[in-house]
């Protein structure tokens, strides 16, 4: 019997239970968790796999792809979340949603790092494409009472924008963080109350339908 060398047997054994794709996704997700999204190589994430460095090309063409891929189960992770947070936060459900944002960012660095880093022109969404900005986007218009879609994707962006930078500022080894930044979910509940309260009478002002 001819014996294998190791790489290659890992690699036959991860195409037995069908399991690459997968393996390399999670093997992409603890690099980046650990070094960030610029941190690593396919060659790395093929070893941490246990399959040979050849392997991942069998299902990535090269470690840009393997990250577009994170980054896309990440955003389809995070809309879960904030379609759930939607649902259970009622009349006000866009706080709901900013709260799951915060989290997910805090819980989940290595998919939140991948989906906004990839460093990439062809990325896996822009926020219009994304279902949980078109979720965000109908609920700023339940709250400020307006059907208008260019009033509505502006809340959006706004209020996205602003959960963006609190989630960022605020997720776990942040540099950046501000000194006092304690409780980013309160600062998020006063900042879109204040923004919500404010565009109404700034869009007046500026000649725009609201």
């Amino acid at each position: 019997m001819v014996k294998l060398p190791d790489s290659e047997l890992a690699e036959r054994r991860g195409y037995h239970h069908g399991n690459l794709r997968g393996s390399l996704v999670e093997a992409a997700r603890r690099l980046i968790a650990e070094r960030g999204p610029a941190g690593f190589t396919l060659s790395d994430a093929a070893k941490l796999a246990g399959v040979s460095p050849a392997a991942p090309y069998r299902h990535f063409k090269d470690r840009q792809a393997l990250l577009r891929e994170v980054a896309r189960q990440g955003f389809e992770e995070l809309g879960e979340r904030l379609g759930a947070a939607a649902r259970a936060g009622g009349e006000d459900g866009f706080l709901s949603m900013g709260r799951a944002y915060l989290a997910f960012a805090r819980e989940e660095p290595a998919f939140y790092a991948a989906m906004f880093n990839t460093g990439s022109a062809d990325g896996p969404a822009r926020p219009d494409d994304d279902p949980g900005f078109a979720l965000l986007r109908e609920a700023v218009g339940r709250k400020l009472g307006t059907s208008n879609p260019e009033t509505m994707r502006l809340a959006a962006l706004l209020v996205f924008g602003l959960t963006h930078g609190l989630a960022s500022l605020a997720a776990p080894g942040s540099v950046a963080m501000p000194e006092g930044l304690v409780d980013p979910e309160r600062a998020l509940e006063i900042g879109v109350e204040a923004l919500l309260r404010g565009l109404g009478p700034a869009l007046k002002d500026c000649g725009q339908p609201v």
